[in-house]
């Protein structure tokens, strides 16, 4: 253990998201309201925290670092800041093109932390796609960019909140391609990570976890679709030999309940519109999106840039809130594991 407490802190960077966007709004509220036990840091232009703090009539105390050795503790109503300069000067609600390499840059210098092991973890506000598409570059999103730089073969989404937590076998897919894509090697990839990740940085030890069947009433014995009995019970069945603590196939429509969630840990869904709905009709605005499987950790918000919110005060900061202390509590368990 370190002699200085501080020292024995996590280091979260934050990065700042799309700068038009609710993402400045949600950090200075956020960081303004309570302290978090970390040692936090926001990667964005310093000007565009206080214009923004400004315009919210916020009195906050915005710190400009010179490199990651100058991360403190959080105060209340401190920011401290890692300083990555805007091309032009942002206004809450107006997307600029100009600025788009500063919101990749933004990522990239907080993935390359991580990978240095300067940063425990890195938490992401929402950034607009569209824009960042507009530059000639493909983004199709913040895990596909961790991904890639993490040079991780496979990761998987999870989105959680304090009660239930969800992750997805196939994530962004047409329905009628989901079938095809649950084979053997995606479910058995998907299951190792998730048990993996839910041990090594959720400190559970021997994960439970509930799988969906992907047709009504799984399957039906087959009258309602033979994906359950071709391919998930029997891939299952072979994890269950190698240990792994995994119950089902279960219907959809009755895994979600608390007869079955409240002896879980996890609930693992084979399509996207299968399990999320659920999650976030039950915590929406205070759920978390995770990236399991890479070396790193990885939250974000559940909600998007939100635009027309910017700059008016009224963007809610419940979700960045459980980003925050989900990536805290992580990496302090990640550290664990590791000793």
């Amino acid at each position: 253990m370190a002699n200085n407490p501080v020292e024995s802190l996590p280091i979260i960077a934050i990065t700042s998201g799309e700068p038009a966007g609710i993402g400045p709004d949600i950090i200075l509220s956020a960081l303004n309201e309570q302290t978090f036990s970390a040692r936090l840091v926001v990667l964005a232009d310093p000007q565009l925290l206080k214009d923004r703090a400004s315009t919210l009539g916020l009195n906050i105390d915005i710190r400009t670092l010179n490199d990651s050795s100058d991360i403190t503790a959080h105060q209340q109503g401190v920011v401290s800041v890692l300083p990555i300069q805007l091309a032009k000067q942002a206004t809450a609600g107006e997307l600029d093109i100009a600025n788009s390499p500063y919101v990749l840059e933004t990522l990239k210098q907080a993935g390359e932390g991580c990978i240095r092991k300067e940063f425990d973890a890195i938490v992401t506000p929402p950034v607009h796609k569209g824009i960042l598409c507009e530059t000639g570059v493909h983004f199709s999103g913040h895990t596909e960019f961790f991904q890639a730089q993490c040079q991780s073969p496979h990761v998987v989404m999870m989105l959680a909140t304090n009660a239930m937590k969800v992750a997805l076998v196939t994530t962004h897919l047409p329905l009628k391609d989901v079938s095809a894509a649950i084979t053997e090697q995606s479910i058995s990839l998907v299951v190792k990570a998730l048990n993996k990740d839910l041990q090594e940085k959720f400190g559970i030890t021997q994960p439970k976890i509930l799988v969906c069947g992907l047709n009504p009433h799984a399957g039906e014995d087959g009258h309602l679709g033979r994906e359950e009995m071709d391919v998930i019970i029997p891939t299952l069945n072979k994890l269950r030999q190698e240990g792994l603590n995994l119950i089902g196939p279960l219907p959809a429509d009755t895994l979600f309940t608390p007869k079955y969630l409240n002896d879980a840990d996890c609930a693992l869904a084979m399509y996207h519109d299968q399990g999320l709905p659920v999650l976030k009709y039950s915590g929406f605005g205070n759920a978390v999106n995770i990236t399991l499987g890479l070396p790193i950790i990885r939250t974000s918000v559940d909600h998007g840039t939100a635009i027309d919110l910017a700059g008016t005060g009224k963007a809610n900061n419940g979700s960045l809130n459980v980003a925050i202390q989900h990536a805290i509590n992580m990496a302090n368990n990640a550290k664990k594991f590791s000793k």
